[in-house]
Protein backbone atom coordinates (compact mmCIF):
# COMPACT_ATOMS: atom_id res chain seq x y z
CA UNK A 1 0.00 0.00 0.00
CA UNK A 2 0.89 3.33 -1.05
CA UNK A 3 0.29 5.46 1.57
CA UNK A 4 -0.36 9.74 1.84
CA UNK A 5 0.08 11.61 5.20
CA UNK A 6 -2.69 14.15 4.90
CA UNK A 7 -1.63 16.42 7.34
CA UNK A 8 1.59 16.45 9.79
CA UNK A 9 0.81 17.54 13.08
CA UNK A 10 1.35 15.18 16.53
CA UNK A 11 -1.49 12.60 15.63
CA UNK A 12 0.71 12.00 12.73
CA UNK A 13 3.79 11.43 13.74
CA UNK A 14 1.96 8.98 16.47
CA UNK A 15 0.26 6.91 13.18
CA UNK A 16 3.80 6.94 11.14
CA UNK A 17 5.32 4.98 14.05
CA UNK A 18 2.45 2.55 13.32
CA UNK A 19 2.48 2.67 10.20
CA UNK A 20 6.31 2.21 9.18
CA UNK A 21 6.37 -1.13 10.97
CA UNK A 22 3.75 -2.41 8.96
CA UNK A 23 4.98 -5.14 6.20
CA UNK A 24 4.24 -3.61 2.65
CA UNK A 25 3.10 -0.68 3.65
CA UNK A 26 5.17 2.60 2.36
CA UNK A 27 4.74 6.56 2.85
CA UNK A 28 5.12 8.41 -0.57
CA UNK A 29 4.05 11.57 0.21
CA UNK A 30 3.08 14.39 3.00
CA UNK A 31 0.39 17.14 2.82
CA UNK A 32 0.64 20.07 5.20
CA UNK A 33 -0.23 23.67 4.61
CA UNK A 34 3.05 25.04 6.72
CA UNK A 35 5.50 24.45 4.96
CA UNK A 36 8.25 24.53 7.79
CA UNK A 37 5.99 22.00 9.68
CA UNK A 38 5.81 19.42 6.66
CA UNK A 39 9.69 19.52 6.20
CA UNK A 40 10.32 18.47 9.32
CA UNK A 41 7.95 15.79 9.50
CA UNK A 42 8.83 14.26 5.68
CA UNK A 43 12.56 14.72 7.03
CA UNK A 44 11.89 13.36 10.33
CA UNK A 45 10.48 10.05 8.32
CA UNK A 46 12.18 10.49 5.17
CA UNK A 47 9.32 11.09 2.85
CA UNK A 48 10.47 12.48 -0.36
CA UNK A 49 6.93 13.81 -2.05
CA UNK A 50 5.85 16.64 -0.23
CA UNK A 51 2.74 19.07 -1.14
CA UNK A 52 1.75 22.21 -0.02
CA UNK A 53 -2.01 21.02 -0.72
CA UNK A 54 -3.99 18.01 -1.59
CA UNK A 55 -4.74 19.53 -5.25
CA UNK A 56 -1.10 18.82 -5.59
CA UNK A 57 -0.96 15.18 -4.43
CA UNK A 58 -4.14 14.55 -5.98
CA UNK A 59 -2.80 15.62 -9.22
CA UNK A 60 0.45 13.58 -8.97
CA UNK A 61 -1.73 10.82 -8.14
CA UNK A 62 0.83 7.96 -7.02
CA UNK A 63 -0.74 6.59 -3.90
CA UNK A 64 -3.60 3.79 -2.76
CA UNK A 65 -4.51 5.37 0.15
CA UNK A 66 -4.47 8.56 2.23
CA UNK A 67 -4.56 8.64 5.55
CA UNK A 68 -6.38 12.15 6.85
CA UNK A 69 -5.26 13.78 9.85
CA UNK A 70 -6.34 17.30 9.23
CA UNK A 71 -8.35 19.61 11.92
CA UNK A 72 -11.94 18.07 12.58
CA UNK A 73 -13.60 20.89 10.05
CA UNK A 74 -11.05 19.73 7.38
CA UNK A 75 -12.38 16.24 7.10
CA UNK A 76 -15.20 16.58 5.23
CA UNK A 77 -13.80 18.29 2.09
CA UNK A 78 -10.71 16.96 1.91
CA UNK A 79 -11.92 13.38 2.44
CA UNK A 80 -14.71 14.02 -0.37
CA UNK A 81 -11.78 15.05 -2.68
CA UNK A 82 -9.75 11.77 -1.96
CA UNK A 83 -12.95 9.56 -2.48
CA UNK A 84 -13.66 11.59 -5.70
CA UNK A 85 -10.03 10.66 -7.19
CA UNK A 86 -10.56 6.94 -6.14
CA UNK A 87 -8.32 6.91 -2.89
CA UNK A 88 -9.25 4.37 0.28
CA UNK A 89 -9.57 6.45 3.08
CA UNK A 90 -8.62 6.06 6.59
CA UNK A 91 -10.03 9.36 8.51
CA UNK A 92 -9.18 10.41 12.20
CA UNK A 93 -12.24 11.24 14.44
CA UNK A 94 -14.96 12.61 14.13
CA UNK A 95 -15.41 12.10 10.88
CA UNK A 96 -17.08 15.04 10.43
CA UNK A 97 -18.30 18.45 12.28
CA UNK A 98 -22.32 16.97 12.23
CA UNK A 99 -24.15 14.26 10.93
CA UNK A 100 -25.42 15.89 7.95
CA UNK A 101 -21.76 16.42 6.63
CA UNK A 102 -20.84 12.40 7.89
CA UNK A 103 -23.43 11.09 5.83
CA UNK A 104 -22.55 12.70 2.76
CA UNK A 105 -19.35 11.31 3.46
CA UNK A 106 -20.32 8.02 3.77
CA UNK A 107 -22.09 7.74 1.29
CA UNK A 108 -19.92 9.12 -1.35
CA UNK A 109 -17.51 6.42 0.04
CA UNK A 110 -19.70 3.83 -0.40
CA UNK A 111 -21.17 4.41 -3.44
CA UNK A 112 -16.99 4.50 -4.91
CA UNK A 113 -16.56 1.43 -3.72
CA UNK A 114 -13.26 2.36 -1.37
CA UNK A 115 -12.40 0.96 1.54
CA UNK A 116 -13.33 3.86 4.28
CA UNK A 117 -12.19 3.70 8.25
CA UNK A 118 -12.36 6.19 10.80
CA UNK A 119 -9.31 5.93 13.48
CA UNK A 120 -11.30 4.97 16.63
CA UNK A 121 -7.72 4.72 18.19
CA UNK A 122 -9.53 2.96 21.43
CA UNK A 123 -10.62 -0.42 19.25
CA UNK A 124 -7.04 -1.13 19.89
CA UNK A 125 -7.79 -1.46 23.51
CA UNK A 126 -7.42 -5.62 23.66
CA UNK A 127 -9.64 -5.56 26.75
CA UNK A 128 -12.66 -3.67 25.26
CA UNK A 129 -12.69 -6.21 22.17
CA UNK A 130 -12.36 -9.16 24.84
CA UNK A 131 -15.03 -7.90 27.00
CA UNK A 132 -17.51 -7.46 23.60
CA UNK A 133 -16.82 -11.05 22.48
CA UNK A 134 -17.72 -12.42 26.17
CA UNK A 135 -20.71 -10.43 25.99
CA UNK A 136 -21.82 -11.95 22.52
CA UNK A 137 -21.03 -15.16 24.10
CA UNK A 138 -24.05 -14.69 26.91
CA UNK A 139 -21.12 -14.77 29.25
CA UNK A 140 -22.87 -12.00 31.02
CA UNK A 141 -26.83 -12.70 30.02
CA UNK A 142 -28.76 -9.91 29.45
CA UNK A 143 -27.12 -6.35 29.70
CA UNK A 144 -29.25 -4.37 31.92
CA UNK A 145 -26.80 -1.64 32.65
CA UNK A 146 -24.18 0.15 31.53
CA UNK A 147 -21.69 2.92 32.69
CA UNK A 148 -19.24 5.01 30.80
CA UNK A 149 -16.35 7.84 31.38
CA UNK A 150 -13.66 9.66 29.67
CA UNK A 151 -11.94 11.98 31.85
CA UNK A 152 -8.89 14.05 31.40
CA UNK A 153 -7.39 16.36 33.66
CA UNK A 154 -5.31 18.92 31.00
CA UNK A 155 -7.48 21.76 32.27
CA UNK A 156 -5.82 21.56 35.76
CA UNK A 157 -2.80 20.10 35.10
CA UNK A 158 0.24 20.99 32.62
CA UNK A 159 1.02 17.43 32.12
CA UNK A 160 0.09 17.52 28.22
CA UNK A 161 1.09 21.19 27.88
CA UNK A 162 -0.55 24.45 28.89
CA UNK A 163 -3.98 25.23 27.71
CA UNK A 164 -3.70 28.70 28.29
CA UNK A 165 -0.69 29.28 26.06
CA UNK A 166 -0.76 26.60 23.38
CA UNK A 167 -3.08 26.86 20.20
CA UNK A 168 -2.54 23.32 19.90
CA UNK A 169 -5.18 23.24 22.68
CA UNK A 170 -7.05 26.63 23.06
CA UNK A 171 -8.56 25.91 19.71
CA UNK A 172 -10.18 23.01 21.67
CA UNK A 173 -11.85 25.33 23.95
CA UNK A 174 -13.33 27.81 21.06
CA UNK A 175 -16.38 27.25 19.09
CA UNK A 176 -15.23 29.88 16.58
CA UNK A 177 -12.58 28.05 16.22
CA UNK A 178 -14.36 24.38 15.18
CA UNK A 179 -14.33 22.91 18.66
CA UNK A 180 -17.71 20.84 19.74
CA UNK A 181 -16.02 20.89 23.17
CA UNK A 182 -15.55 18.22 25.16
CA UNK A 183 -18.49 16.26 23.43
CA UNK A 184 -17.02 16.76 20.09
CA UNK A 185 -13.29 15.44 20.95
CA UNK A 186 -13.54 12.70 23.25
CA UNK A 187 -17.47 12.12 23.09
CA UNK A 188 -17.16 9.40 19.55
CA UNK A 189 -14.37 7.78 21.57
CA UNK A 190 -16.87 6.95 24.82
CA UNK A 191 -19.94 6.69 22.97
CA UNK A 192 -18.39 3.84 20.77
CA UNK A 193 -16.36 2.35 23.62
CA UNK A 194 -19.34 2.03 25.79
CA UNK A 195 -21.58 0.97 22.38
CA UNK A 196 -19.24 -1.32 20.90
CA UNK A 197 -18.22 -2.95 24.10
CA UNK A 198 -21.75 -3.93 25.12
CA UNK A 199 -22.23 -4.96 21.82
CA UNK A 200 -25.56 -2.73 21.65
CA UNK A 201 -26.33 0.66 19.63
CA UNK A 202 -27.54 3.76 21.52
CA UNK A 203 -31.29 4.03 20.69
CA UNK A 204 -32.45 7.34 22.42
CA UNK A 205 -30.45 10.16 24.30
CA UNK A 206 -30.62 13.13 26.72
CA UNK A 207 -27.66 15.28 27.70
CA UNK A 208 -26.43 18.14 29.67
CA UNK A 209 -23.35 20.20 28.75
CA UNK A 210 -21.14 22.58 30.97
CA UNK A 211 -19.08 25.18 30.04
CA UNK A 212 -16.99 26.92 32.87
CA UNK A 213 -15.59 30.01 33.54
CA UNK A 214 -11.47 29.64 32.74
CA UNK A 215 -10.12 33.51 32.14
CA UNK A 216 -11.15 36.94 32.80
CA UNK A 217 -14.04 37.43 30.10
CA UNK A 218 -13.81 34.06 29.02
CA UNK A 219 -11.26 34.88 26.38
CA UNK A 220 -7.63 34.39 25.70
CA UNK A 221 -6.50 36.68 23.09
CA UNK A 222 -8.80 35.36 19.94
CA UNK A 223 -9.91 32.43 21.40
CA UNK A 224 -13.61 32.72 23.09
CA UNK A 225 -13.41 30.10 25.87
CA UNK A 226 -17.23 28.85 24.91
CA UNK A 227 -17.07 25.48 23.91
CA UNK A 228 -18.33 23.03 26.76
CA UNK A 229 -15.85 21.47 29.14
CA UNK A 230 -18.18 18.65 30.77
CA UNK A 231 -21.32 16.72 29.67
CA UNK A 232 -23.14 13.63 31.29
CA UNK A 233 -25.36 11.62 29.08
CA UNK A 234 -27.94 9.28 29.34
CA UNK A 235 -28.97 6.94 26.93
CA UNK A 236 -31.70 4.10 26.29
CA UNK A 237 -29.71 0.77 24.73
CA UNK A 238 -31.07 -0.97 21.40
CA UNK A 239 -30.75 -3.78 24.01
CA UNK A 240 -33.00 -2.59 26.29
CA UNK A 241 -30.02 -1.31 28.68
CA UNK A 242 -30.21 1.74 30.39
CA UNK A 243 -26.82 3.78 30.53
CA UNK A 244 -24.96 6.45 31.94
CA UNK A 245 -21.71 8.35 29.90
CA UNK A 246 -20.11 11.12 30.81
CA UNK A 247 -16.79 13.04 30.35
CA UNK A 248 -14.86 16.07 31.46
CA UNK A 249 -11.05 17.82 30.81
CA UNK A 250 -11.73 18.91 34.96
CA UNK A 251 -11.32 15.21 36.15
CA UNK A 252 -8.13 16.33 38.64
CA UNK A 253 -5.58 12.88 38.64
CA UNK A 254 -6.78 11.56 35.48
CA UNK A 255 -4.29 12.50 32.51
CA UNK A 256 -6.18 10.31 29.53
CA UNK A 257 -8.95 7.39 31.50
CA UNK A 258 -11.57 5.18 29.93
CA UNK A 259 -13.64 3.83 31.99
CA UNK A 260 -16.30 1.06 30.58
CA UNK A 261 -18.63 -1.33 33.60
CA UNK A 262 -21.20 -3.85 31.87
CA UNK A 263 -23.60 -4.90 34.04
CA UNK A 264 -25.69 -8.25 33.16
CA UNK A 265 -28.04 -10.53 34.78
CA UNK A 266 -25.30 -13.05 34.89
CA UNK A 267 -22.31 -11.54 35.41
CA UNK A 268 -20.15 -8.18 34.84
CA UNK A 269 -17.12 -6.74 33.46
CA UNK A 270 -15.10 -3.83 33.79
CA UNK A 271 -12.54 -2.03 31.49
CA UNK A 272 -10.12 0.39 32.20
CA UNK A 273 -7.19 1.98 29.83
CA UNK A 274 -4.92 4.64 30.73
CA UNK A 275 -1.89 5.90 29.40
CA UNK A 276 0.24 3.20 31.27
CA UNK A 277 -2.29 0.30 29.66
CA UNK A 278 -5.63 -1.09 30.39
CA UNK A 279 -7.03 -3.99 31.98
CA UNK A 280 -9.93 -6.17 31.77
CA UNK A 281 -12.11 -7.28 35.35
CA UNK A 282 -14.81 -9.52 36.04
CA UNK A 283 -17.59 -10.89 38.63
CA UNK A 284 -18.94 -13.95 36.68
CA UNK A 285 -20.73 -17.05 37.92
CA UNK A 286 -20.49 -17.83 41.82
CA UNK A 287 -18.32 -15.21 42.13
CA UNK A 288 -21.33 -12.65 41.57
CA UNK A 289 -22.79 -14.04 45.02
CA UNK A 290 -19.08 -12.67 46.90
CA UNK A 291 -18.81 -9.53 44.72
CA UNK A 292 -15.44 -10.63 43.97
CA UNK A 293 -14.12 -9.03 40.94
CA UNK A 294 -10.76 -11.27 39.17
CA UNK A 295 -8.48 -9.80 36.42
CA UNK A 296 -9.42 -11.44 33.29
CA UNK A 297 -5.94 -12.10 30.71
CA UNK A 298 -6.55 -11.13 27.38
CA UNK A 299 -4.39 -11.14 23.97
CA UNK A 300 -3.21 -8.42 21.96
CA UNK A 301 -5.26 -7.68 18.84
CA UNK A 302 -4.33 -5.96 15.63
CA UNK A 303 -4.35 -2.34 15.26
CA UNK A 304 -6.80 -0.01 13.23
CA UNK A 305 -3.34 0.66 10.78
CA UNK A 306 -2.98 -3.09 10.30
CA UNK A 307 -6.79 -3.62 9.62
CA UNK A 308 -6.87 -0.71 6.98
CA UNK A 309 -3.43 -1.53 5.53
CA UNK A 310 -4.82 -5.60 5.66
CA UNK A 311 -8.07 -4.31 3.90
CA UNK A 312 -6.94 -2.21 1.38
CA UNK A 313 -5.20 -5.03 0.45
CA UNK A 314 -7.90 -7.90 0.36
CA UNK A 315 -10.67 -4.92 -0.59
CA UNK A 316 -12.93 -6.10 2.29
CA UNK A 317 -14.43 -3.68 4.36
CA UNK A 318 -13.64 -3.16 7.84
CA UNK A 319 -15.24 -1.93 10.65
CA UNK A 320 -15.02 1.18 12.54
CA UNK A 321 -16.26 2.43 9.00
CA UNK A 322 -17.69 5.78 7.91
CA UNK A 323 -21.58 4.92 8.31
CA UNK A 324 -20.47 3.81 12.19
CA UNK A 325 -18.74 6.98 12.69
CA UNK A 326 -21.54 8.71 11.35
CA UNK A 327 -24.15 7.02 13.20
CA UNK A 328 -22.12 7.99 16.08
CA UNK A 329 -22.01 11.70 15.05
CA UNK A 330 -25.67 11.94 14.80
CA UNK A 331 -26.07 10.72 18.54
CA UNK A 332 -23.23 13.74 19.22
CA UNK A 333 -25.63 16.20 17.14
CA UNK A 334 -29.31 15.25 18.98
CA UNK A 335 -27.21 15.63 22.24
CA UNK A 336 -26.71 19.23 21.98
CA UNK A 337 -30.11 19.89 20.59
CA UNK A 338 -31.33 17.81 23.98
CA UNK A 339 -29.23 20.33 26.03
CA UNK A 340 -30.67 23.10 24.31
CA UNK A 341 -34.40 21.71 24.71
CA UNK A 342 -34.04 19.76 27.64
CA UNK A 343 -35.69 17.01 26.37
CA UNK A 344 -34.72 13.00 25.32
CA UNK A 345 -34.27 12.38 21.67
CA UNK A 346 -34.51 9.16 20.07
CA UNK A 347 -31.83 8.32 17.63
Amino acid sequence: MRLLVLGTGVMAKNQLTHFSKIDGVTVVGAVDTDPDRLSAFADKFGIEKRFLSLDEAIAWGEFDAATNITPDRIHHPTTLALIAAGKHVLCEKPLAENYPKALEMTEAAEKAGIINMVNLTYRNVAPLQRAREMVLAGELGTIKHVEASYLQSWLVSRAWGDWRTESTWLWRLSTGHGSNGVLGDVGIHILDFAAYGAATDIDHVFARLKTFNKAPGGQIGEYMLDANDSFTMSVDFANGALGVIHASRWATGHLNELKLRIYGEKGSLEVIHRPGGSELRGCLGEDAETATWREIEVTPVPTNYQRFAEAVASRIQPDPNFRHAANLQKVLDLAMVTERERRELKV
